[in-house]
């Protein structure tokens, strides 16, 4: 099963950012995704995801696999878009044994609208997302800052995050339903908080004949969050590798 706070906000705005490169041009793309992310539950450890990449680069229009951005709107340096992207969080049984008893928490999928804003290498994003599926009937309003430096062929962007979960998302990630009390946990309900967190990216066209980007970000959890009888960590540290080229 899946699970990161901000993994799915975060994979989307590093896929994304091939678009925003000068080398690249409209046209389909192939590549692929990998991520480790430490996890915050009691006893579980790590997460990994493999993410195959299959999709268009568009001027308006941007497909990354289950990723999906199109710019309805362009007023002065802010673009307005609509997002598709897979929540990458949940839990069963089998992954730790804090989960045992517990109803399963599931993959989801979100929509929403987000803004972009980008002047003299800084770069202002603002997304707000719900679920769709109606798993957790939850949303996440996040915010990225960042500022470029470019060395040559290669572009280095450290960021700040900041992540508002509403009480829905809280709950239904990190609550404790009545029945699902045992001598490991107590009954928990869950209330919106903000996460925080900073990042680096490192990006470069030299490799391959296509575009690769690491990612580097520490997340800080809301007390909301790190309250909850299932968590042990308040914080954690995740990495991305990116891969991207044209057919």
């Amino acid at each position: 099963m899946l699970k990161n706070t901000m993994l799915c906000f975060a994979l989307f705005i590093s896929l994304s950012s091939f678009a925003q490169k000068p080398a690249n041009k409209p046209g389909f793309i192939y590549g692929i995704g990998l991520s480790t992310n430490q996890e915050i539950y009691k006893g579980y450890n790590r997460r990994n995801l493999l993410l195959p990449i299959i999709g268009y680069q568009g001027e308006k229009l941007n497909v990354y696999g289950p990723f999906i951005g199109y710019e309805v709107a362009k007023v002065a340096d802010i673009k307005v878009l609509m997002q598709l992207a897979p929540r990458f969080e949940g839990y069963d049984a089998s992954d730790s044994y804090i989960f045992e008893g517990m109803d399963e928490r599931k993959f989801s999928m979100d929509a929403g609208i987000g803004l972009k804003y980008q002047k003299n290498n800084w770069k202002l994003s603002i997304s707000s997302m719900f679920d769709v599926l109606s798993r957790s009937n939850g949303s996440e309003l996040t915010s990225t800052l960042a500022h470029t430096f470019r060395f040559g062929p290669v572009f280095v962007e450290p960021k700040i995050v900041f992540s508002y979960l509403d009480s829905n998302h809280v709950d239904y990630y990190y609550g404790v339903e009545k029945h699902e009390i045992n001598v490991n946990r107590t009954e928990y309900k869950g209330k919106s908080g903000i996460n925080s967190g900073i990042g680096l990216s490192i990006s470069t066209p030299i490799f391959f004949s296509g575009f690769t980007q690491f990612n580097i970000q520490h997340t800080w959890f809301a007390s909301e969050i790190t309250d909850s009888p299932l968590v042990e960590n308040n914080s954690n540290l995740s990495v991305r590798i990116l891969y991207s080229r044209k057919f």
